[in-house]
C-alpha cells in the first residue's frame, strides 16, 4: 500500500488526541509504520509510546494488534482510547465468553481498530489461528525488553513473538519499550527478527523528576515520615515483599494516609477493587510489589518511594518513571542498604542462569547501588548507563541540590582490607570494627598479635561501619549470609590489589545535612493562586463525571488540561478545541458543560 503521509497523521492526532503536534520522536516512529517499515523505539516513562503505534493504527487499514504483558495495561488503554471515541478491545482472561464473542463479531466486521492482548493469549490456538489471513494495519509489541534476558523483567512467552514475522509478512511490526541499553535493543532486534528496522532512541532526561536516595534507617517510620509531608498527593510506595506491602500500607493509615496495599496474592476482585479505587482517587497511596503501575498512565502521581530498591537502574528508571507523567513535577526516592544489595546478589546468585547472563545481572546489580550511593547528578548517572552522551547535571535531584563533598578514605579503606584479609572471613562487620579500633572483648592472643588489630583506633566505629558499606557497594568486600549471621570476606581480587598498590582511590561521602521539602504541583504546570479556584472547580466537575461513567479522571482530562482550561478560560467550542488535549470527541461529549464553568467564573459577582 502506498505510504501515507505524516500530515494524516498528525490531523489525526489532533482530531481525535487533541494535540498540537507529535512530541520529541513520536513523529519519526510513526513516519516508519505508515511507510509500512517495521521500527524499534525506545522512548521514556511517560514520553508518548502509545501515541506511536494508536495513530497509525487510525490511519492504515486493517485492525492493529497491540502486544501488552499485563491486563491492567491493556485495560487502562483501552478504556482511554473509547474516551475518544476510538474502537478498541482487550481480549485477556478476565473477558467472558459472551463479551470475547462479541469482539470477534466486531472484528469479523472489520468495525474493531486496535486489539489488546497478552503474549500468552496471543500464541494460543484461541487467538492466532482466527487472526491468520486478516489484514493487520500493525503489529505493536509493548514493553518490548520484556524479549531480553539481558533486560530487567525477561517473559520467555516474549520469545515465541518473532514468529509473528513470517506469519503477517504485511504488516509493520513496532517494538516499544522505554528503558533499554545497547546490549538488551541489540537481543529485542534479533529475537523479534527486525532485522534492518530503524532504531529511535530517544533522551533518558526527565527534568520533572527530582530524584533522591537515601540510606534506609527504621524503614517503616520513615516511608510514614515521607508520606506524612506529601499529604493530599497521590503516590505509589514500592517494597519488595507482598507481606511487606501489607504492613506499610497499614501502618500509613492508621496515620490518616488514604493507603492500600497491592500484590499477587490478593484475590483477582480485590485486586481490581483496589486498582480502580487508585486510578480514580486524586490523593491515593499505593503500597505495591514491582509489577504494580506498569503502562498505567495515571498522570497524576506525584512521587515513588523505593521503600525497597529496585533491581537494577532499568527498573528502577521505570518504576519512578510513574510519577510525574502530566509533566508537572514529582519526586523518586529511594532506600537502600548493604543488606539489599547482598539479598540481591543472592536472588541473581540463586537463580538457574547462563554464566555469561548471571554475569551481567551481578553486573547490573553493583550498577544500581554505585548510582544510589554515587557522589554526583543522579539523573545524569542514568542518562549515561543508558549510553546517552553530552549529559549534563540535571539541578534538580537531592545531589545537585545539596552537594556531598567526596572523601578520599583509601589509606583507611587499605586498614580495613588488610583486616578481613588477616581475619580470614570469619567474622562479621561488627567484630571487623571492634578489631580495627582495638575493643575487641576478650580477644585472643592470636588476634592481638595481627598487625592490623587497633590500627584504627583514630576512627570512630560510626565511620568504620560507612566505610565498610562503601566497600560492599564497591565489591571489594562481600557478605556471606551463614544463615543469618553474615560474615565479611575479602571481594573483587583485582579490584582489591588495585586499591593496596593505591591505584584505585575509595571515596567516602560527607553528606550536607539539607532538607528538602516535598516538590510537585498538583497541575502541570503550578497553577497561579488567581486561577486555582477555577482549577479546583474543574477537578470536582470531572471527579463527578468520572464517577458517573465508572472511569478513572483523568481519561476525561488530565491536570494539564484542567490547568491550561483554568489559565486561558476559552469562551467559545472554537478556543476550546484549541486546548491541548481536547479532541473532536471529547469537545463533543464535555464541551458544554466545560464552557458553563468557565461562563459562570466570568459572570460578575451580584
Amino acid at each position: 500500500m502506498p505510504a501515507i503521509a505524516l500530515d494524516s497523521a498528525r490531523e489525526i492526532l489532533r482530531r481525535v488526541f487533541g494535540h498540537a503536534d507529535f512530541r520529541g520522536l513520536q513523529g519519526e516512529v510513526i513516519a516508519e509504520v505508515l511507510a509500512g517499515r517495521d521500527a524499534l523505539a525506545v522512548l521514556p516513562t511517560g514520553g508518548g509510546k502509545s501515541i506511536c503505534y494508536q495513530v497509525p493504527a487510525l490511519a492504515r487499514p486493517g485492525l492493529a494488534l497491540v502486544v501488552s504483558p499485563l491486563i491492567a495495561l491493556m485495560s487502562d488503554q483501552v478504556e482511554a482510547l473509547k474516551q475518544v471515541g476510538v474502537a478498541a478491545a482487550r481480549m485477556d482472561s478476565n473477558i467472558d465468553p459472551a463479551e470475547r464473542a462479541d469482539i470477534w463479531r466486531l472484528i469479523d466486521q472489520g468495525a474493531l481498530e486496535l486489539l489488546y492482548v497478552a503474549p500468552e493469549g496471543l500464541m494460543g490456538e484461541a487467538i492466532l489461528p482466527r487472526l491468520r489471513g486478516r489484514q493487520l494495519s500493525l503489529i505493536a509489541i509493548d514493553e518490548a525488553h520484556c524479549v531480553s534476558q539481558w533486560g530487567h523483567d525477561f517473559r520467555p512467552d516474549y520469545r515465541a513473538l518473532g514468529r509473528l514475522a513470517d506469519i503477517f509478512p504485511g504488516a509493520p511490526r513496532l517494538a516499544v519499550t522505554a528503558t533499554a541499553d545497547a546490549r538488551t535493543r541489540e537481543d529485542i532486534r534479533a529475537q523479534l527478527r527486525l532485522g534492518d528496522a530503524r532504531e529511535l532512541v530517544a533522551s533518558f532526561a526527565r527534568p520533572e523528576l527530582a530524584l533522591a536516595a537515601e540510606r534506609k534507617q527504621r524503614r517503616a517510620a520513615r516511608v510514614a515520615e515521607l508520606v506524612r509531608a506529601r499529604a493530599g498527593r497521590s503516590g505509589i510506595v514500592y517494597a519488595g515483599a507482598r507481606d511487606g506491602t501489607e504492613a506499610l500500607a497499614a501502618e500509613l493509615a492508621a496515620l490518616g494516609a488514604p493507603a492500600r496495599a497491592y500484590h499477587a496474592g490478593l484475590d483477582r476482585r480485590t485486586r481490581a477493587e483496589r486498582l480502580d479505587w487508585f486510578l480514580n482517587e486524586e490523593s491515593a497511596v499505593m503500597v505495591a510489589t514491582i509489577a504494580f503501575g506498569m503502562g498505567i498512565d495515571k498522570p497524576d502521581v506525584r512521587y515513588v518511594i523505593h521503600a525497597d530498591p529496585p533491581a537494577s537502574i532499568e527498573a528502577y528508571w521505570q518504576e519512578v518513571g510513574r510519577a510525574g507523567r502530566d509533566g508537572a513535577p514529582a519526586e523518586g526516592v529511594t532506600l537502600y542498604s548493604p543488606a539489599d544489595m547482598a539479598w540481591a546478589m543472592r536472588r541473581v546468585a540463586s537463580r538457574d542462569l547462563p554464566d555469561e547472563v548471571r554475569s551481567a545481572q551481578i553486573r547490573k546489580v553493583r550498577q544500581l547501588y554505585a548510582m544510589l550511593e554515587g557522589l554526583s547528578c543522579r539523573a545524569a548517572a542514568v542518562r549515561r548507563y543508558f549510553g546517552e552522551e553530552g549529559v549534563e547535571a540535571c539541578g534538580v535531584c537531592d545531589l545537585c541540590l545539596s552537594p556531598v563533598e567526596g572523601v578520599d578514605a583509601t589509606e583507611a579503606a587499605q586498614k580495613a582490607l588488610s583486616a578481613v584479609h588477616r581475619l580470614n572471613g570469619r567474622f562479621g562487620r561488627g567484630r571487623v570494627v571492634d578489631h580495627l579500633i582495638g575493643k575487641t572483648k576478650d580477644v585472643s592472643e592470636a588476634e592481638a598479635g595481627l598487625s592490623t588489630f587497633g590500627i584504627g583506633a583514630d576512627l570512630k566505629a560510626a565511620g568504620w561501619r560507612e566505610l565498610i558499606d562503601r566497600l560492599l557497594f564497591d565489591g571489594l568486600i562481600v557478605e556471606d549470609p551463614n544463615d543469618g549471621r553474615p560474615l565479611i570476606g575479602l571481594g573483587d581480587a583485582a579490584g582489591v590489589r588495585a586499591v593496596y598498590r593505591g591505584e584505585r582511590r575509595v571515596m567516602t561521602r560527607r553528606p550536607l545535612s539539607v532538607e528538602r521539602g516535598p516538590r510537585g504541583a498538583r497541575g502541570a504546570d503550578a497553577v497561579q493562586p488567581a486561577d486555582a479556584p477555577l482549577f479546583e472547580r474543574l477537578r470536582a466537575w470531572r471527579r463527578d463525571e468520572a464517577r458517573r461513567q465508572g472511569v478513572p479522571p483523568y481519561v476525561i482530562f488530565n491536570d494539564r488540561t484542567l490547568a491550561d482550561l483554568a489559565r486561558e478560560r476559552p469562551a467559545t467550542p472554537e478556543a476550546l478545541a484549541r486546548i491541548g488535549g481536547v479532541g473532536q470527541v471529547k469537545l463533543s461529549r464535555y464541551g458544554d458543560a466545560v464552557l458553563r464553568i468557565l461562563e459562570a467564573e466570568r459572570e460578575p459577582a451580584p
